[in-house]
């Protein structure tokens, strides 16, 4: 389109330019076509505007320079100049077209009124006459001014639109890598809470069978069913990271899941099972409605007990562990977990990281709640509240 606008400008200068009004008509000089050559040259050069705006603007400036003939091609490759740079190049370039702009106008307001555009606007040729008016040349300078402008505002508009295209998409790029990394943090939150009590409890079990010679029986039994356990909790975990589901969820339409994530029902099977392996725990569990509560809270507060009691057996064995959790729908689920600091620490808990304390924290603060661990008077405590209704849903599977 452009390159059609400017060999279309170029042949009405030329027809303009050669034009005698004594004879009617074309009468061009060497100088004149010459100038159609040159300008029907810059035209075809647009096709290389956005590869090298800089070299064919410059190169489209010529013609009306040094002819006799227009200045569009100049004033399209400016376009492709001011959408690329925005520094003293750009300013340089626009003045050349703005002076190559303003010879052409200026040349254009001496034609005939008959082929003149700029008499034509100051009343030449008017009543049947061809009588040519002197345009001011104030009014030359404003036209060419606001032809050199148009293409420079367009072009820094493109350029704006093409900065904030890109600015969106590394935008994008970073929320997707926070995404993912949000996703393989949570990931790596349920592989620990999930089957680090299980592996807990199958080392406590492994211990009772070495030490006792009586028992044994019941002992591999107990094994033998964490063991199991712990490769269902596994199950789940791969279903995570091969469907980007949440442990539990899944279609609507599909068939109810294989291995639901817990509730708050499943939590005096969690204290039986704690007791089994060996952690002694007193335990009063008391929410209302249970039934009620959103899943993302019930599988919090399972979480959180959870590794609770796992702690406790990594670095408090043998020692009793006070858990309390009271729920309403009007004040929440608050968890209060409590034992005695040990006298010493097993060696296997010299090299923990606390990811249990962090992912515990990481948990409530997704739905808006909130943990406190850490040492009270001569017992270690961990005390948590969730809101019934979350503020958020994600992150807290």
């Amino acid at each position: 389109m452009a390159i059609c606008a400017g060999v279309f400008s170029s042949l009405m200068v030329f027809v303009a330019a050669g034009y005698v009004p004594a004879t009617q008509s074309v009468e061009p000089s060497a100088r004149e076509v010459l100038g159609l050559l040159a300008a029907l040259a810059a035209a075809g050069a647009l096709v290389w505007r956005h590869r090298h705006p800089e070299i064919v603007a410059l190169a489209a400036v010529a013609p009306p320079l040094v002819f006799v003939t227009d200045s569009l091609a100049a004033l399209v490759a400016l376009a492709a100049v001011a959408a690329r740079r925005r520094d003293h190049v750009l300013w340089a370039i626009a003045a050349v077209v703005f002076l190559a702009t303003l010879i052409a106008v200026e040349r254009d307001a001496r034609r005939d009124p008959e082929y003149s555009p700029m008499q034509w606007v100051f009343g030449g040729g008017m009543a049947d006459s061809a009588t040519t008016v002197r345009v001011p040349f104030v009014a030359v300078l404003v036209v060419a001014a606001t032809m050199t402008a148009i293409p420079v505002v367009v072009g820094l508009y493109r350029q704006a639109r093409a900065e904030i295209a890109a600015r969106d998409g590394e935008q994008r790029a970073l929320l997707a890598d926070k995404t993912r990394h949000e996703e393989r943090a949570r990931i790596a939150r349920e592989m620990h809470d999930v089957l680090g009590h299980r592996l807990s409890l199958l080392s406590l079990q492994a211990g009772a069978l070495e030490a006792e010679n009586h028992g044994r029986r019941d002992a591999a039994q107990a094994i033998r069913q964490t063991a199991r356990q712990s490769l269902d909790d596994l199950r789940q975990v791969v279903g995570v990271l091969r469907d980007g589901r949440a442990l539990g969820e899944g279609p609507t339409d599909a068939p109810p899941a294989p291995y639901a994530s817990p509730s708050l029902a499943d939590l005096p099977e969690l204290v039986d099972a704690s007791r089994r392996s060996g952690i002694p725990v007193n335990a009063t569990i008391f929410v209302d409605d249970a039934a009620s509560a959103p899943k993302v809270v019930a599988t919090a507060t399972y979480r959180i007990v959870q590794e609770s009691l796992t702690n406790v057996a990594r670095h408090a064995p043998g020692v009793t562990a006070q858990v309390v959790v009271r729920g309403h729908r009007d004040a929440g689920v608050s968890i209060d977990v409590t034992n005695p600091l040990p006298t010493h620490l097993p060696e296997e808990s010299v090299a923990r990281t606390g990811s249990g304390l962090i992912g515990m924290a990481e948990r409530a603060n997704a739905l808006g709640g909130t943990v406190t661990t850490g040492p009270d008077g001569d017992s270690f405590t961990v005390t948590a509240w969730l809101p019934w209704t979350p503020d958020t849903d994600d992150g807290a599977e």
